[in-house]
């Protein structure tokens, strides 16, 4: 069974930076496509990242492009998000989800694992 725990959320001003990440358990990393989603009070949980499973491959949310980077290390068995420019609606719980062999990143409905989630909270 694989297990998703995330860490690095947190409050943090308008135009900082934090940087999440994602320790992945229980089966081979390396064959998961891993994506970031979030999920905002009243919204839905939508799309922010993914990378392919050799790593070779990024996509992100057209909201933030250019501000995030999703990185992965097959050794340590974590994928990170590191959210530069932070603005205040990026504030939601992100989650860290898998999908073995992935293609369709940008679906949530094809992740088979997910994390609790951990909250980012940007103030204006």
């Amino acid at each position: 069974q694989v297990q998703l725990v995330e860490s690095g959320g947190g409050l943090v001003q308008a135009g900082g930076s934090l940087r999440l990440s994602c320790a992945f358990s229980g089966r081979t990393f390396s064959s998961y496509t891993m994506g970031w989603f979030r999920q905002a009070p009243g919204k839905e949980r939508e799309f922010v990242a993914a990378i392919t499973w050799t790593g070779g491959r990024t996509y992100y949310a057209d909201s933030v492009k250019g501000r995030f980077t999703i990185s992965r290390d097959n050794a340590k068995n974590t994928v990170a998000l590191q959210m530069n420019s932070l603005k205040p609606e990026d504030t939601a719980v992100y989650y860290c989800a898998g999908d073995q062999w992935g293609l369709r990143v940008v679906n949530r409905d094809e992740y088979d694992y997910w994390g609790q989630g951990t909250q980012v909270t940007v103030s204006s």
